[in-house]
């Protein structure tokens, strides 16, 4: 691969994303932020959006919750024809400590792999025409 192919995001999860008890944030909302992530990397590889069609592993390492903030990053590994192949990590980097005040956070000294998963996603032919670079 000529150059390396890369994103990322940081976001605040509210209250909104919170789903269970105790303000806790379902997966889901992290594999929504792999999912915008993904279609910057395709964007930025191949000049579309592409598709995210599975995930080879996911796995969620610590819990998130409303008031943390979550820096995702995403980074192209591989890619065949159609195929390209992206790694995705999430990181805890300040962290809500509302059980010592109502406004109470932390900035963490080093930030919280929360988690982390390969995904693939395709691209049209029409895309992958203009760029054809295979990796392995």
């Amino acid at each position: 691969m000529p150059e390396e192919v890369t994103a990322t995001l940081r976001v605040r999860m509210s209250q909104q994303d919170a789903h269970y008890g105790g303000s806790l944030v379902d997966g889901a909302r992290l594999l929504r932020l792999f999912g915008d992530l993904v279609t910057e990397i395709t964007i930025r590889s191949d000049g579309d959006e592409g598709l995210l069609t599975a995930y080879r592993q996911v796995e969620f390492l610590a819990p998130v919750h409303a008031g943390d903030y979550i820096e995702a990053t995403a980074r192209l590994v591989g890619r065949s024809r159609l195929r390209r192949t992206v790694e995705f990590t999430a990181h805890k980097t300040i962290a809500a400590r509302y059980e010592l005040g109502p406004t109470r956070a932390e900035a963490s000294g080093e930030p919280a792999l929360v988690c982390r998963a390969v995904g693939t996603a395709v691209v049209p032919p029409a895309a992958a025409r203009r760029n054809t670079t295979p990796t392995p």
